[in-house]
């Protein structure tokens, strides 16, 4: 009978510590057990702590590519020679190629994936123009021919974005393949037609300003995760890419101001005497940006078209992409960077319509940017970054398109907009980190480079300005999305073409999970130490969500698997409340301690005591564990907080009791007085409940 009863008990303490039963009758596994179902097998390429193995292995690509821009047909023309090192253990019959911009030929299939309505009221004529034009752009590669290098064909097949370079033979471990490609495509009007890239097209001096991106055919990367990365390129999730040697000579207008990856080989060649003695200056200038191309001067140039080219050469080492901006419009400025004893080079390249705005942020914030990163994470390695005036937000290795011109009619511009464009101005110029150089897979996991760069930029903002508008990050910001239809939710742990809210999937939430964990889950010290070891451990390799979430917990001790579980894997809300208080006195009675409960109204006691119990009862209708913090208030006003951590709810999800004592006698109580939580639901945060009126001003706080 002992053993049965011990047995039953078991039962009971099991089932009720490791399942709950739903009112459908599910059970519901506990939500602290570990994600060894969710995460792959560590192995000898990706260990179990989250460090890459002795056997990882990285495929590398080499491109030298000579490109034309032809500014009276807004054409690009190049050839490309392509080195593929095969690094992998595997044998490859094939190769894949990326041809992004076969999203933009007449026949792709991106626009067809997209649901379409007439609009209920009057549009404006250049949204008609894009929603229903007489004719399609014809924007994709065409491509002219893909040899060897002895100049005899070589077999291809295109898949809409992608092509399979159909190889004589495999191509062995260990062995490379050098292949050429050359090509053409029309470049698009971003502006008119959107894009990551293209031109902007200016009517009072007929002139353009190019940003210029996926513009030549590129390699897939190969893993021992995915194999092949070759899913089609639809328009959102964005890339990957593998590290190489770039040798890019491009060819322009000769009166072009020109930037882009890598170092510029012939300086001599494509910049003035005068504007070499400006750059000079600028290299030993720490204080402030220096102009190197005066508005001045580029008011000149642009007023007249130069009718010869030159080329501008430049070598790029270790670096996964390669993006180039070039207008004869373009005013150029920049400054030195310290960065821990080694200078770096912070640029901008605007237009005369974004000044004022660009000449007194734009080249700072790239500096700040370069200054937060670098202390969060690891040295920045590259010797410059740019921010160029191309009016979207896109980034690439050194280089990065930015929004923002003055707003208001005396050319100033307005808070809003100097914020708005400094914001992206260090988004962007942070993607140099994530995924510039931690090279994660953005075409799969849309939230490994935004959303760990959406927290990063917060800590830059605040560092640039101490009251910063953030708008984004404050677990307070994203209760609304949380909160809402959660038909139309999808987990962060999504590839980001299926999700419906992109931004707040892959930037908001990942970039509040973060902000949560370091201020209120693990606190400072630890997180900062844990991100900057899988930030180091993964400088220039290809890591995946579960090396994240394993370097997170081995460099801190901390068991954060309920952390991801349920914020990264599930649409679960917080929402934590006070279900009820008893309070308690007590009598001593011979050598025992008697709690009496006292039954008066409120959390006053009928009697003054040496000490005040109370019993309170947590409850948490929402779906996700989190830490419990509650402020008292006691009635001489002083207050004290409490946080009890998310393991509290080990043992029961829906609600639990914990016993506070305190020499004096409370007046009120509040959990996440400070909305660190996200909690969705305030009304039953409060004890006693919150007057209307002061509940509508604690309200106010997450609107604030």
């Amino acid at each position: 009978m002992k053993k049965i009863g011990f047995l039953l008990f078991s039962l009971v303490f099991v089932s009720g510590a490791f399942a709950q039963i739903t009112k459908q009758g599910h059970t519901n596994q506990n939500k602290f057990r570990q994600l060894d179902h969710e995460l792959p097998t560590p192995n000898l390429e990706r260990t179990a702590s989250g460090a890459p193995g002795k056997e990882y292995t990285q495929q590398k690509v080499d491109y030298v590519m000579d490109i034309v821009l032809d500014d009276d047909k807004t054409k690009i023309t190049g050839n490309e020679t392509i080195t593929y090192h095969n690094n992998s253990r595997d044998n490859l019959a094939y190769l894949w190629v990326q041809l992004d911009q076969n999203m933009r030929a007449k026949d792709s299939k991106s626009p067809d994936i997209s649901t379409s309505s007439i609009p209920d009221k009057a549009i404006s004529k250049s949204r008609f123009d894009r929603s229903f034009p007489e004719e399609l752009f014809d924007g994709g590669f065409n491509i002219m021919s893909v040899t060897n290098t002895d100049g005899s064909k070589l077999s291809y097949t295109i898949n809409q974005t992608m092509m399979r370079i159909n190889l004589p033979k495999p191509l062995a471990s260990g062995a490379t393949f050098k292949f050429n490609i050359s090509w053409w495509y029309n470049i698009n009007n971003h502006r008119t037609d959107g894009g990551r890239s293209g031109y902007e097209h200016f009517d009072e001096d007929n002139n353009n300003n190019y940003v210029i991106a996926q513009f030549y055919p590129r390699m897939c990367v190969y893993d021992n995760v995915e194999g092949w990365q070759n899913d089609q390129f639809w328009g959102r999730s964005e890339f990957a890419l593998e590290f190489g040697d770039f040798r890019v000579n491009i060819t322009v207008p000769e009166d072009h101001m020109l930037g882009a990856t890598g170092i510029l080989q012939n300086e001599s060649e494509v910049l003035s005497k005068t504007e070499q003695k400006r750059l000079a200056e600028a290299r030993k200038t720490f204080d402030k940006p220096v102009i190197i191309r005066t508005q001045e001067e580029a008011t000149k140039i642009e007023k007249t078209k130069a009718k010869g080219t030159k080329t501008w050469k430049f070598y790029a080492e270790n670096v996964r992409d390669y993006a180039f901006a070039t207008s004869r419009k373009f005013i150029w400025d920049g400054m030195a960077v310290d960065i821990n004893g080694k200078t770096v080079m912070a640029y901008s390249l605007y237009s005369k319509e974004a000044n004022p705005l660009y000449g007194d942020h734009s080249t700072r914030a790239v500096a700040q940017t370069l200054k937060t990163y670098s202390k969060f994470t690891f040295d920045y390695p590259y010797h410059k970054a740019i921010s160029v005036d191309g009016q979207m937000g896109m980034e690439y290795p050194q280089i990065c398109f930015n929004p923002g011109r003055p707003d208001l009619e005396d050319g100033g511009y307005s808070d809003r907009m100097k914020y708005r464009m400094i914001k992206v101005t260090i988004h962007e110029v942070g993607h140099n980190f994530f995924p510039m150089i931690v090279n994660s897979d953005e075409r799969q996991w849309t939230w490994m480079d935004e959303g760990l760069n959406s927290y990063m930029e917060m800590q830059a903002e605040l560092d640039y300005d101490k009251d910063f508008p953030i708008t984004r990050g404050y677990p307070k910001n994203i209760v609304n999305y949380m909160s809402g239809d959660q038909s139309m939710i999808a987990p962060i742990m999504s590839q980001g073409d299926h999700v419906y809210e992109f931004g707040n999937n892959a930037y908001g939430k990942p970039a509040t999970a973060l902000w949560i964990l370091r201020e209120t889950v693990m606190g400072k010290e630890l997180f900062d130490h844990a991100f900057k070891t899988y930030s180091q451990r993964w400088m220039f390799k290809h890591p995946s969500p579960a090396d994240f979430f394993r370097s997170m917990e081995d460099a801190s001790g901390m068991d954060l698997d309920w952390f991801w579980r349920g914020w990264f894997y599930t649409t679960d809300v917080t929402d934590i409340g006070i279900k009820g208080v008893k309070k308690y006195s007590t009598n001593t009675i011979g050598d025992a301690i008697e709690f009496v409960e006292d039954t008066s109204a409120g959390l006053g006691f009928s009697s003054k005591q040496s000490k005040y119990h109370y019993e309170i009862t947590y409850e948490k209708p929402g779906g996700l564990v989190m830490p419990i913090i509650v402020e008292f208030t006691y009635k001489d006003g002083t207050k004290e907080k409490k946080t009890y951590p998310a393991e509290i709810w080990r043992l029961n999800d829906h609600e639990i009791t914990k016993v506070f004592s305190s020499s004096k006698e409370i007046e009120s109580m509040v959990i996440d007085p400070d909305l660190e939580t996200a909690d969705v639901d305030l009304s039953n945060n409060s004890f006693p409940k919150q007057t209307a009126n002061k509940f509508d001003q604690f309200k106010e706080k997450i609107k604030g």
